[in-house]
């Protein structure tokens, strides 16, 4: 494959492979027929696991010889999503030739059989009674039931069918009508002459809805299973969908609404102009989604479109460019005029990879066979009854853009839609229509807000109030409506100046203009001409791009008035007392490790070594890492083969890979043996083609990194081509070699982390996102360096305190938070020290979270401490201190203080790692007791007690009250 799997899909793919390989097996011995049935949820990309898996069935892997014949006929219930698998399969899929994929066509298809090594694409739509494939002709001899039967029962060793239950993009009549012809290969159909299929391989996005597929069935199914925790941590989906809508439903808020649709979409340029700038990443050019109302009339939509191309431009103080804002209107493919500019209809499968596209206006038919990780906010004019329309689109939106989560800035990582026609109840039916089309629990958190009162905050160590980049302007715009300038009963909305944040991109320069937040460019003039009829033009693909463009402060000149005012900061806003920045800065080039506590290793050690020395060789941190890993293991090669000749039993052993044992039985007519001793030996030489196939098994075996041809390139012998060859296979074969093979990756993986960890810190954030993940999939429990965003979000608290020494705040410059008593008690003894310079709440279970393991009845778990505490020392430098408040009677007292202790040990630079307890104080007074880990003392105490009670004296004799 071209790209590299996530863990998890790793682990489903072997966990598949072996499923497959059961029921081929299975059929061949009992001739019952075989279901695999694979359930993962959305964005867990089951269709490059597939891929994966068809990859792995033509040419093998460590555990399963190759299959060069196999058949794979993959069936789904759309044309659109057969390309669609197709397209993936042709782009990831290395080893799969052009060509070796073929769409069966119900105009020319016409084949007895199936033809070995070959993938057929095949769609229910096209295997109706009214079907040319499923009817004779005198341009057809074979229908497509008579080839399926023929290959069935003559190639059933190496037919595999797939059933792509995963995407359904039917509704009603039609999808029923899918239904039955996908239970035909699972069943048969005696009609059409159809025995039900050897093996099939159901995709699913929950098991309930395959399993409805196969009931009734007498087939052997076995169960692969990809679990929504295991994609929520790949970062492979947006942590968050926001839904916001109105506080009032009363119908007049749609223009308002989608002007805050509006807001969000710049923002999101901002926020992704900024974090490609400073990491060196391609541009994400976020696209906002607009669904319309359907048509009236002759208008294409109901929905004022001349409207909404105005709006979004005077909010964003832009001007759209032809090919920047297109439709998916199926009813026509021409092109329209709105509010004067020319609007392409673009295919849905095309618009992810076409980077000029930033609005796209659609009515229904856009969530089938599309994926588009670029489209992060969402307007819909649709009304509350069409929350089956909205949901199915909305679980295409969640796929992140750059497959993995963003940690810089966590504001990067939601996706957000508006609702101008829904309430707080209908929002509930978009969710769950959202749950069922996706299959059950959604791998992402689902929060539904009212405009007026939001659910989720930000919070930033870069409040707009306090940097010079970001600042708040006002301006006036003719026609914009304020979202909250409501009179009388809602019915009436006044036209008002709005406060409306504009940032500007950080970096922005000269030469960068093209991708900043407002690089959509200008035109001098607006048409005056507006209409939402249907104007026959040239098609999308000859639209040609203007390339001027316009910075971000500047205004559309169709503007009839502005008035920007100077950045004003509030008489009310705190003033800053110390620098966020430099805080975060210090905490994060300090060293601290953070744990992530997994419940199995996901990688063997000997991979974990490959991906961290091609990341130190990518990097630059070890430019010759690779090669030195590769170049060792060669050594280990040779030295086993050296061994073997120098005992005098390599030329025995490599004879036993030259030729292989035949054995021959000779049996009557009526099947006894014709002797008592019937069989009969023969020694048969082992082709070439058989030396490679031995070669590459064991290329598998130790990593598929090059070792072989490494060695090859040191040892080969022109007199015997295949006598490295020969090498590595007994090596390989060699059990005690690999086991030293893997202890020295263990140590080596082990050696590299620890001497590289700390100068991983300065990289690119892709670098140390790699990083992460490699260390993580190595050990159960891995070490990282604990690292802080810039941006978080949060859910909004209700009944917190405001605080102005949070290191992350608002845009006022406060965060509230919710503490319990104990906390807010720790919290204020903190506060009333000199040396006290701010705090962090540490949440649980955050990407960025600070963990420390402990274990506690055998298993290693995760313990979040609750405040991250910054202080100054006499030196003016930052000190960084660990505070858990917890009660003593909790189980998991004794493990949680070893825990600390042996963090403790391994971090020296850590100022104070404290447990605190309730107790009383000489005179009887209930105040707050702390027990120390950064002492030495009390650290080896710790670590030597046995029980709760050895624990709690320590806290007797070694606790101490400020």
């Amino acid at each position: 494959m071209k790209v590299e799997l996530f863990p998890f899909q790793k682990r489903a793919l072997a966990d598949l492979r072996m499923k497959t390989g059961e029921a081929i097996g299975g059929y061949q011995r009992t001739h019952s027929n075989q279901v695999v049935s694979f359930t993962a949820p959305t964005g867990a990309g089951k269709t490059i696991i597939m891929a994966s898996l068809i990859e792995n069935i033509f040419f093998g892997d460590i555990d399963y010889p190759e299959q060069p014949e196999a058949i794979i006929v993959w069936l789904s219930d759309s044309p659109q999503l057969n390309e669609q698998s197709k397209l993936k399969i042709d782009l990831k899929a290395d080893r799969i030739r052009i060509g070796q994929c073929i769409t069966v066509s119900d105009d020319s298809f016409d084949q007895e059989m199936f033809e070995d090594g070959h993938i057929y694409f095949l769609n229910t739509q096209k295997l109706g009674k009214s079907s040319n494939l499923t009817k004779h002709s005198d341009t057809r001899q074979y229908t497509i039931w008579e080839t399926l039967a023929n290959t069935a029962r003559d190639k059933s060793d190496r037919l595999y069918v797939i059933i792509d239950e995963a995407h359904r993009g039917m509704q009603g009549r039609e999808a029923g009508r899918a239904t039955t012809i996908m239970q035909k290969f699972l069943k048969g159909s005696p009609e059409d002459g159809l025995p039900p299929m050897p093996v099939v391989i159901g995709m699913s996005a929950t098991s309930a809805r395959f399993n409805a597929l196969v009931q009734g069935t007498t087939s052997t199914t076995q169960y692969s299973v990809v679990t929504t925790d295991e994609v929520r941590a790949s970062g492979l989906l947006k942590d968050r969908i926001v839904i916001s809508y109105p506080e009032e439903n009363n119908g007049n808020k749609d223009m308002a609404v989608l002007q805050a649709a509006a807001d969000e979409w710049k923002d999101k340029w901002d926020h992704w102009y900024q974090y490609c700038y400073e990491q060196h990443y391609a541009y994400i050019n976020p696209i906002l989604v607009i669904q319309v109302q359907n048509s009236i009339g002759s208008n294409v939509s109901a929905t004022d479109l001349d409207d909404c191309v105005r709006k979004v431009e005077e909010r964003c103080g832009i001007k759209f460019q032809e090919g920047e804002v297109v439709h998916t209107f199926g009813q026509t493919a021409s092109v329209l005029k709105i509010n004067g500019l020319n609007v392409p209809y673009v295919e849905p499968s095309a618009i992810a990879e076409d980077k000029r596209i930033r609005v796209v206006f659609f009515k229904e038919s856009l969530s089938t066979g599309w994926d588009c990780p670029r489209a992060e906010t969402m307007m819909s004019f649709r009304h509350a009854t069409d929350a089956t329309y909205i949901a199915q689109l909305l679980g295409r939106m969640i796929r992140t853009p750059m497959q993995m989560h963003i940690q810089v800035d966590d504001t990067l990582n939601d996706v957000h839609l508006y609702l101008p026609y829904f309430n707080e109840d209908t929002v509930k039916d978009v969710v769950n229509e959202l749950q069922n089309a996706e299959g059950g629990e959604l791998p992402t958190d689902i929060y539904g807000e009212s405009l007026e009162s939001r659910v989720m905050e930000t919070l930033t160590v870069r409040p707009r109030t306090t940097s010079g980049t970001r600042t708040r302007s006002e301006h006036t715009t003719p026609g914009q409506i304020s979202l909250f300038d409501m009179t009388g009963n809602g019915s009436e909305m006044s036209m008002a100046n709005t406060v409306h944040e504009q940032p500007v991109p950080y970096g922005t320069s000269s030469n960068a203009t093209n991708i900043s937040a407002a690089a959509i460019g200008t035109q001098n003039q607006t048409p005056e001409t507006s209409v939402n009829q249907v104007t026959q033009s040239q098609p999308a693909n000859n639209v040609s791009i203007p390339s001027n463009v316009q910075t971000q402060n500047q205004q559309p000149t169709n503007t009839a008035t502005s008035a920007v005012m100077a950045p004003q900061v509030s008489q009310d806003e705190p003033e800053e007392t110390f620098d966020r920045e430099a805080v975060m800065k210090a905490i994060n080039n300090s060293g601290l490790l953070s744990y992530d506590v997994r419940t199995v290793r996901i990688n063997n050690y000997l991979n974990s070594l490959y991906s961290l020395a091609r990341l130190l060789t990518q990097s630059g941190k070890y430019a010759d890492a690779t090669d030195d890993v590769i170049e060792e293991i060669v050594k280990m090669i040779r030295e086993y083969v050296t061994g073997l000749k120098r005992d005098g039993k390599y030329e025995e052993m490599a004879h036993h890979i030259m030729e292989f044992e035949m054995k021959s039985q000779v049996f009557d007519a009526f099947g006894e043996t014709v002797k008592d001793d019937n069989i009969l030996y023969h020694f048969m030489s082992t082709t070439d083609t058989d030396i490679d196939r031995q070669f590459r098994r064991a290329e598998n075996k130790l990593g598929n990194e090059g070792v072989g041809n490494k060695y090859g390139r040191y040892f080969y012998n022109p007199d015997d081509p295949n006598e490295f060859k020969i090498d590595v296979i007994l090596y390989a074969a060699d059990d005690n070699c690999i086991e030293g093979l893997m202890s020295y990756a263990e140590r080596m993986f082990h050696k590299m982390n620890d001497d590289y960890r700390r100068k991983i810190v300065g990289l690119e954030e892709r670098f140390i996102k790699q990083y992460n993940t490699i260390v993580s999939d190595g050990d159960i429990v891995s070490k990282h360096n604990f690292r802080l965003p810039e941006t978080i979000m949060q859910p909004r608290e209700i009944n917190g305190r405001n605080y102005t020494d949070h290191l992350f705040v608002d845009d006022s410059g406060t965060a509230k938070i919710n503490l319990n008593n104990w906390e807010e008690g720790v919290l204020e003894e903190e506060q009333s020290q000199a040396d006290f310079v701010c705090w962090l709440r540490n949440p649980p279970r955050k990407p960025w979270s600070l963990c420390i393991p402990y274990e506690m009845g055998g298993e290693q778990k995760p313990a979040y401490p609750d405040f991250i505490i910054v202080r100054k020392d006499s030196d003016m430098e930052y000190v960084i201190d660990i505070l858990e408040p917890h009660d003593p009677t909790r189980i998991d007292n004794l493990g949680k203080a070893k825990g600390f202790a042996e963090y403790a040990r391994q971090n020296p630079g850590v100022g104070r790692i404290q447990l605190i307890r309730m107790g009383k104080d000489g005179a009887g007074k209930k105040r707050f007791k702390r027990l120390d880990m950064a002492r030495s003392l009390v650290r080896d105490k710790v670590s030597r007690a046995m029980t709760n009670d050895e624990l709690d004296h320590i806290f007797e004799t070694d606790g101490f009250f400020m």
